[in-house]
């Protein structure tokens, strides 16, 4: 259990609140319904829809706690009802109470004379305590590991623990299974949605090494990114447009995935970009630049890639610095301003816009804000200079060797890297 002191400030959430969140949807939440940074160490106490479970999340100066109390019987007597879905009218001995299921207000408790000075992060002895746990115990648990998929360790006990779901499960399909599983590990993103895709990779790693035993499949679903039907190609305007940037200001710059004009998108990317059009990876955006209802303009985003030293090295990662915080960089992974456009500046017009909204727009899909862009240049082709004219950094380049290449030999062109916080 946490150890909850005097100096700790305690937020809790009127509302009720969806517990398949992890630690980046809770601290979402903080910011938009308890509008508090959750990077202050603040307490910051959740309660389920069924009032059966909180949750408690904090921040100590190196990373999150996330923890959850369950009843095994009934449900949590007391809540706030009072406020603009905040209430911070709890000190530590009352929340000690809340947590054992009792009413803050009748613990008959010695009154407070005057109340600690409170400060932003919690008992420093405690987390040393803790910390000082986790390294003796981390040996055991590598020891335990049977293999690892995508950043989640396999232990025995998960293996057993998939095998009786498989078990008490006879009907489900795989991609039952998978939800099934998602469900029980609270494996979410941090929007909140499942994350079947990769729970089902997982157990289909487990299952060709013979870990588990998966029922056959029930249908075979057809790849839709192996030997994919190019997109067709759309008509558009191909009007010459040469003009002043200030003339066509303001831009209208529209975010069309999972909308009538993605099409439109995948048609022009394909037939106009000399890489053509490819699926983005992971989470995604696309967006097209109108000026009016003429498209004159695209560019798709997508999860960054995972191993790119000279990025990790201007930034200071280590390899679990990478894997705890991938997602809060975006790749732009095509950028296309159509050929019969030529209007000066405008590339770098349109960078500094993307940079100064894609956060807001990513963290309304996705849950979480981004906080650093990047992008490859085949230096054979290009310069770079828009992303320059830009206050893009150049941060490195590639080693040409590509994400797959085991034996260090250069495969393809060198590309510069280029960022921006």
């Amino acid at each position: 259990m946490i150890q909850i002191t005097p100096h700790m400030k305690i937020l809790l959430a009127v509302e009720p609140v969806d517990f398949r969140k992890g630690i980046d949807g809770m601290a979402a939440l903080c910011r938009t319904v308890l509008k508090s940074d959750p990077f202050t160490g603040c307490l910051f106490v959740f309660l389920n829809r069924s009032k059966t479970s909180i949750k408690i999340l904090s921040y100590d100066g190196q990373g999150f706690w996330l923890c959850q109390k369950r009843l095994s019987k009934g449900r949590f007597n007391w809540w706030p009802t009072k406020g603009q879905g905040i209430y911070k009218g709890l000190d530590a001995h009352e929340l000690q109470m809340l947590i054992w299921n009792g009413d803050p207000f009748h613990t008959q408790a010695a009154p407070m004379w005057r109340k600690s000075r409170r400060n932003f992060f919690i008992n420093a002895a405690f987390f040393a305590c803790v910390q000082n746990i986790i390294v003796l115990y981390k040996p055991a648990m590598e020891d335990n590991i049977i293999l690892t998929y995508r950043g989640k360790n396999a232990t025995k006990e998960d293996i057993n623990f998939i095998n009786a779901l498989v078990a008490n499960n006879p009907n489900a399909s795989r991609y039952a299974l998978s939800k099934e599983l998602c469900k029980a590990w609270n494996w979410v993103q941090a929007n909140g949605n499942l994350r079947d895709m990769v729970a089902r990779g997982f157990m289909l790693k487990l299952h060709r090494e013979g870990h588990i035993t998966l029922p056959p499949p029930k249908r075979k679903i057809k790849n839709p990114f192996v030997n994919r039907t190019p997109p067709p190609e759309i008509e558009v305007d191909q009007t010459l447009l040469e003009i002043d940037l200030s003339m066509i200001r303001p831009l209208k710059i529209r975010q069309v995935k999972k909308t009538d004009q993605e099409k439109v998108f995948n048609s022009l990317i394909e037939h106009q970009h000399y890489l053509g059009y490819c699926h983005p990876v992971g989470e995604q955006l696309k967006y097209m630049v109108y000026v009016q209802d003429r498209p004159i303009a695209c560019f798709s985003w997508s999860s960054a890639p995972r191993h790119i030293g000279a990025r990790d090295r201007y930034i200071g990662w280590n390899k679990e610095d990478r894997t705890q915080r991938l997602q809060y960089i975006a790749y732009n992974s095509r950028f296309l301003i159509l050929p019969w456009i030529k209007v000066p500046h405008l590339a770098s017009h349109l960078l500094g816009l993307m940079a100064k909204n894609i956060s807001r727009d990513w963290e309304k899909i996705y849950n979480h804000p981004l906080y650093f862009l990047e992008t490859f240049v085949d230096t054979e082709r290009f310069s770079g200079t828009c992303y320059k004219a830009a206050n893009w950094i150049h941060v490195g380049d590639t080693t040409g060797r590509g994400k797959n290449e085991k034996k260090h030999i250069k495969t393809r062109s060198i590309k510069a890297i280029w960022g921006i916080p």
